[in-house]
């Protein structure tokens, strides 16, 4: 059975850092393309980064530059390293593992954790 666990959200600061963690079961890593989506009150799950089996990252427009994504194959986790937060970046962040090598579009992604709220105060 695949899980996939977040961790690591909270109540920050603008312009503080958080670092969200991914941990997978039941599936091993390397071999996937993981994502992270965030969805907002009110509004659509949105992409947010990703890094494939060949650890070539992408990142949405929003976050380039303050986003890191990096995955730890031997431990089986992805990270989501987050600096110089602010309010738009409010929202519950989602992992996801895809069998697609290069791919920004949700429903590409078969297995999702259960999100970690993030909430940044002005």
């Amino acid at each position: 059975q695949v899980q996939l666990v977040e961790s690591g959200g909270g109540l920050v600061q603008a312009g503080d850092s958080l670092r969200l963690s991914c941990a997978a079961s039941g599936l091993t890593l390397s071999s996937f393309t993981m994502g992270w989506f965030r969805q907002a009150l009110g509004k659509e799950r949105e992409f947010v980064a990703q890094i494939s089996w060949s650890s070539t990252t992408y990142y949405a427009d929003s976050v380039k530059g303050r986003f890191t994504i990096s995955r730890d194959n031997a431990g089986n986790t992805v990270y989501l390293q987050m600096n110089s937060l602010k309010p738009e970046d409010t929202a519950v962040y989602y992992c996801a593992a895809s069998g697609t090598r290069y791919t920004t579009d949700s429903n590409q992604y078969a297995y999702w954790g259960q999100g970690t709220q993030v909430t940044v105060s002005s």
